[in-house]
């Protein structure tokens, strides 16, 4: 199995717009191979994000898979208007 941490940051006042963003496009997870084990809300203050969520997916290639499924990819424009910053950090369990 293959972890990652998401780290999302909103253009100010997208918060919400962030949110529904990823409503729509963590129901496709499932469809790939992958499984949202977290899904965390920060307060975005002070440089922070607003969204943390832990993933997991059965292999590189699944995560790949989703990453290019057309119905996120046709989802940009509302991610470009929301998503200020992702950062995603590779984990494993210790």
């Amino acid at each position: 199995m293959w972890q990652m941490y998401v780290f999302l940051w909103a253009h100010p006042g997208m918060e919400r717009a962030l949110s529904d963003y990823e409503d729509a496009v963590l129901a496709l997870v499932g469809e790939h191979g992958g499984q949202v084990l977290q899904r965390s809300r920060a307060d975005g203050l002070d440089g922070r994000p607003v969204e943390i969520q832990l993933l997991q997916w059965a292999t590189q290639d699944r995560f790949d898979g989703y990453i290019a499924d057309p119905r996120r990819t046709r989802l940009a424009d509302a991610r470009d208007r929301a998503v200020a910053r992702t950062e995603i950090v590779p984990v494993r369990p210790v």
